[in-house]
């Protein structure tokens, strides 16, 4: 069964927003305005359309950049032109946050409420935005603002987005004469012999944080307006501080300059690796003990290896950019703040595991990183740094970015997939596993930011000298993202076997610490007491808890522990993607029992207790992904660990 859109058309404007990406439609087959007398004999281009399934994302992100919302004429032209039933793009357009199929304003205000900004006052800024704008949802004065899970702000939380939909600003309306686009109304109007019709509308974005309600209005009014965010150093406690590895470039370095980039080093771990060749660059990679930074660690040797080695051609390569666990933001603070060390490492790591193509699958609501890769990658091309003849060594290898549209399950590497070719972001059952069938069926190896970014010390140091940084399981230095109720909030740099509470004296905490948040949302609570824990993958697991993506959450005893566990239930909830019954209802059922235990203590918790452990318990062996595995974590570790509801 499919959708059917009717005699639906799309405006002028959104039929450019999709030519722009695909160019003009050839035949009234796909969708071009007048039918030819060869379109009438034979039906061209299906073929070629359906090997274009990935481009629906971008194209589905080209409407709603430049409309606002997405309407049946333009999803239905988007439709003819790549030959997908609208049924399954109407599924993939509903199933991101960011999308909206409804006729909404051009303004998006995008108000976090996940829980670092919860602990600094999101609910007092939200109760104020609808004094003054209305209630969430709600449209006002061309602006409609909404809630929102994690920002990837949360050392600046409270913390807000604003998106406006309009032309790219280097591109005018084909129905607009350019030398008019900013001669205002009454210009176009004379020309036209119309009525007035306003100037064209800009894309533009704010980020505002921390964020005040008057600073909120503001910048919906006028986004291009805003004042500019502060430098991704601001992030960084220990800026400009020696012994840094990984953040030893940011806030020192131009982000804009790949001469400056050159100038502190950059490049030579590339270099390094054409000399060695990619057999080396693996045996290094392998021999430093690199694992996985984003929760998982998985021996990122390995993973490379099993992708090498692999007969199936061609080989992918992707960066998970889409950092969407509450409290995480190193990814960004990285690719803000040194983007060519990231287009580095994903060359590097091309190289080695044999890959032409890698693929930067990259968070929505991260705008200003967008425009610093995507200047990086221009740059890098123009460089001989990436292309067919990469630094004249006969390998080829480019980069495209893909960016997500909301959607936390998208984190997880097969859903990702799924994504980037245009279906549902739904994980995918394994085996077979990523290596062996991963992106468009082919071997792909899979890593986030922050575990690309090793690989330049790996190079640069030498495997053993990296490897002796940290300890015998757990090599080398890792990003902690500080946050919530401390003074010095931020991303931290400190090599693998510091305790917690060596990393709480850096960001300077509260005398009455409540709670402490390891690995997010899919992480669990530790007592304050327990400064003691190792920050490394094994010092967590000994002492029942996880590292996860490095969220180091802080709550003092201003922050209600029932409250911030039933917006991590909340959470879990909003972003199942409901392809598994056991995530699909239990995260559901979680939430209700939340619910109910908010005023409740002792024994007349004692049946909601139960419940939750079995219905968590069900999640964590049932669950197709992690995300069902590890919704229960840190409810069950506040009931076990710091006795909620007692």
């Amino acid at each position: 069964m499919d959708l059917h859109f009717g005699d639906s058309e799309p405006t002028d404007e959104e039929r450019a927003a999709v030519d722009s990406l695909l160019g003009p439609a050839t035949s009234a087959w796909e969708g071009a305005a007048d039918r030819s007398d060869t379109d009438l004999r034979w039906a061209r281009g299906g073929r070629e359309a359906r090997e274009r399934r990935d481009l629906l994302l971008p194209g589905l992100h080209a409407v709603n950049d430049r409309v606002g919302w997405i309407s049946e004429g333009a999803l239905a032209y988007l439709c003819r032109r790549l030959t997908v039933p609208p049924a399954e793009a109407y599924g993939v357009a509903t199933f991101y946050s960011m999308f909206a199929v409804k006729p909404r304003p051009a303004k998006v205000l995008h108000v976090c409420t996940d829980l670092a900004c919860a602990g600094n006052g999101s609910a007092k800024l939200c109760a104020d935005l609808e004094e003054r704008i209305g209630a969430a949802g709600s449209a006002a004065d061309g602006v409609v603002w909404q809630s929102s899970p994690c920002l990837g702000l949360c050392e600046r939380a409270p913390a807000a987005l604003v998106l406006q939909a309009g032309t790219p600003s280097d591109t005018v309306p084909a129905h607009r004469d350019p030398r008019l686009r900013d001669a205002g109304t009454a210009a176009w109007a004379s020309a036209n012999g119309s009525s007035a019709e306003p100037a064209p509308r800009r894309q533009a974005f704010a980020v505002i944080a921390p964020a005040t309600v008057d600073a909120l209005v503001d910048a919906a009014a006028a986004p291009e307006d805003a004042p500019g965010e502060p430098s991704a150093a601001m992030a960084v406690p220990q800026a400009g501080q020696e012994g840094l590895i990984l953040l030893r470039r940011v806030g020192v370095v131009d982000p804009y300059s790949i001469d400056d980039y050159r100038t502190h080093g950059g490049y030579s771990a590339l270099r390094r690796a054409f000399d060695i060749g990619p057999a080396e660059v693996i045996r290094e990679v392998t021999d430093s003990g690199l694992l996985g930074r984003g929760g998982a660690a998985f021996p990122t040797g390995r993973k490379w290896q099993a992708t090498a080695s692999q007969p199936d051609r061609p080989h992918y390569l992707v960066c998970n950019a889409d950092e969407s666990e509450p409290g995480t933001f190193k990814d960004r603070v990285i690719m803000e703040g040194d983007p060519f060390a990231l287009i580095e490492a994903m060359t590097i790591a091309g190289y080695a595991t044999g890959a032409h193509v890698g693929y930067l699958y990259l968070r929505g609501e991260y705008p200003r990183a967008l425009h610093r890769l995507e200047n990086a990658l221009t740059q890098a091309r123009l460089r001989g740094f990436l292309g067919d003849d990469v630094l004249g060594q006969g390998y080829a290898f480019d980069i495209e970015i893909r960016r997500g549209a909301g959607a936390y399950i998208c984190g997880e590497e097969t859903a990702l997939f799924n994504s980037i070719e245009g279906f549902r972001g739904e994980p995918r059952s394994k085996p077979p596993f990523p290596v062996e069938k991963g992106l468009f069926g082919k071997p792909t190896a899979a890593n986030n930011v922050e575990t690309l970014i090793n690989v330049l010390p790996i190079l640069t140091m030498g495997a053993e000298a990296y490897a002796a940084i940290g300890t015998g399981n757990s090599t080398g230095p890792k990003l902690f993202c500080v946050s919530g109720n401390v003074e010095r909030p931020g991303i931290y740099e400190l090599p693998f076997g510091a305790t917690l509470g060596d990393l709480l004296d850096l960001a300077g905490t509260p005398t009455e610490i409540r709670a402490i948040l390891l690995g997010g949302a899919a992480g669990g609570f530790v007592r304050p007491d327990e400064r003691d824990i190792p920050l490394t993958f094994e010092g967590t697991r000994a002492a029942g808890t996880t590292l996860g993506s490095g969220v180091i959450l802080v709550m003092d005893d201003t922050v209600g522990l029932p409250r911030t566990l039933l917006r991590i239930a909340e959470f879990f909830r909003d972003e199942s993607c409901g392809q598994c019954v056991p995530c699909r209802v239990g995260t559901v059922r979680q939430e209700e029992a939340l619910h109910r235990l908010k005023d409740r203590t002792g024994a007349a918790a004692s049946d909601d207790i139960a419940l939750l452990r079995e219905v968590g318990q069900t999640m964590r062996d049932a669950s197709i992904c992690g995300l069902g595995q590890t919704a229960w974590n840190a409810v069950e570790s506040a009931i076990d660990r710091l006795g909620a509801f007692k």
